[in-house]
């Protein structure tokens, strides 16, 4: 019996690494739900409805700002910063795409359509168009 409980903790274990818990759904994908359902929330109560309130030029910059973050711990090797600082830039990422209407299937599908390709024969099939 103990051998199927730590069978059990070690795939949640997993299933957390890979961003899975309990569902087909990836972290990412519970996040958006979350924003998206911020939009029209008080500003004063909510950090994403801030956000909305301010506009999509605004969380465009905000994600530049935490770019530019996770761009310095990349470059200094600070692991646990650097995990830190994807976090935000992954959220204001989420949150940008939810004010422009962008669903991360969407872009879920383009990744997929690129996967395989050479990243050198798909640049140069952009720019081509």
């Amino acid at each position: 019996m103990a051998s199927k409980k730590k069978a059990r903790k070690k795939a949640l274990n997993q299933e957390r690494k890979d961003g899975l818990t309990g569902s087909d759904e990836h972290v990412l994908d519970r996040l958006y739900t979350v924003i998206e359902s911020r939009k029209g929330d008080d500003p004063e109560t909510s950090y994403t409805a801030r956000l909305f309130k301010r506009g999509r030029a605004q969380i465009a910059k905000k994600l530049g700002e935490e770019a530019v973050e996770t761009l310095i711990e990349g470059i200094r090797g600070d692991g646990p910063k650097l995990i830190g600082e994807s976090a935000d830039m992954l959220y204001h990422l989420l949150t940008l795409w939810a004010a422009s209407d962008v669903r991360p299937e969407a872009v879920w599908a383009e990744l997929a359509r690129r996967e395989g390709l050479s990243g050198l024969a798909e640049k140069a099939a952009r720019k081509q168009k």
